[in-house]
């Protein structure tokens, strides 16, 4: 399903919901400018984040923008891990609601 020649339907769906779709890119552009994050970590939360919701779009997207915005590997792997212990993490606090 994935295939990144999807995002050039982003054309359609904005055609068909022109205000929408423009309110959104001006809304993601404004959340991930520099302001008090600077860019590269709010690109390193932003795969995080990716990673937890397995959004492989996101994930092309956001990897390609925090190497250009100075993330090394080794920030990018640590992001990885934090996302792994919070979707863990989220599975353990999850289970407590099976348990009597």
């Amino acid at each position: 399903m994935y295939d990144i020649k999807n995002l050039s339907k982003l054309k359609t769906l904005e055609a068909n919901a022109p205000e929408a779709v423009k309110a959104f890119w001006a809304f993601d552009k404004q959340a991930m400018a520099a302001g008090a994050i600077p860019v590269k970590y709010k690109e390193l939360m932003a795969l995080a984040v990716a990673f937890t919701t397995q959004c492989p779009y996101c994930i092309d997207i956001h990897s390609k923008r925090a190497r250009e915005a100075n993330a090394s590997e080794q920030e990018i792997a640590e992001a990885v891990v934090v996302a792994a212990a919070l979707r863990a993490g989220a599975a353990i606090t999850h289970g407590t609601h099976a348990m009597i």
